[in-house]
């Protein structure tokens, strides 16, 4: 194995996902471009690409780059839905960093003549209906 198969495999978001302490006091916003963001459809198990966006207004923590590189390539053996991967993307970084502000956008390459844009904003409010409510 290559070590950066390795590195993907071995990839432990509790352990590896290396954060740094935001040493700035005004409010910015990191803007980060994932262009080679591949997983596998949980249905047919062909691989589905996208970019990722990600964009954060820091707290007291940013996220290393490589690692955040590393974390986003572990999906790329994982048969997940774009719906699903970008809501654990966005989960994630949201639960981890604790920052101001966060957004996460999954821009999916077209397949079958569907595009798919998945996006998760912390400032977007909606409220919750319990599930019997839906019908």
């Amino acid at each position: 194995m290559l070590y950066g198969e390795k590195e993907i495999k071995e990839f432990d978001i509790k352990r590896d996902l290396e954060l740094w302490t935001n040493t700035v006091e005004n409010d910015y916003i990191i803007k980060i471009t994932l262009p080679e963001f591949c997983c596998l459809c949980p249905r047919s198990g062909y691989p589905d690409f996208a970019t990722i966006y990600v964009e954060y207004i820091p707290y007291k923590l940013v996220v290393e780059l490589k690692a955040i590189k590393l974390y986003i390539n572990s999906f790329m053996n994982r048969n997940v839905s774009h719906e699903v991967s970008i809501n654990e993307i966005y989960n994630t970084l949201k639960n981890t960093l604790k920052p101001k502000w966060i957004k996460v956008v999954g821009d999916f390459n077209p397949r079958g003549n569907v595009h798919t844009v998945i996006e998760c904003r912390s400032d977007i409010v909606v409220p919750k209906e319990p599930l019997a409510n839906l019908k």
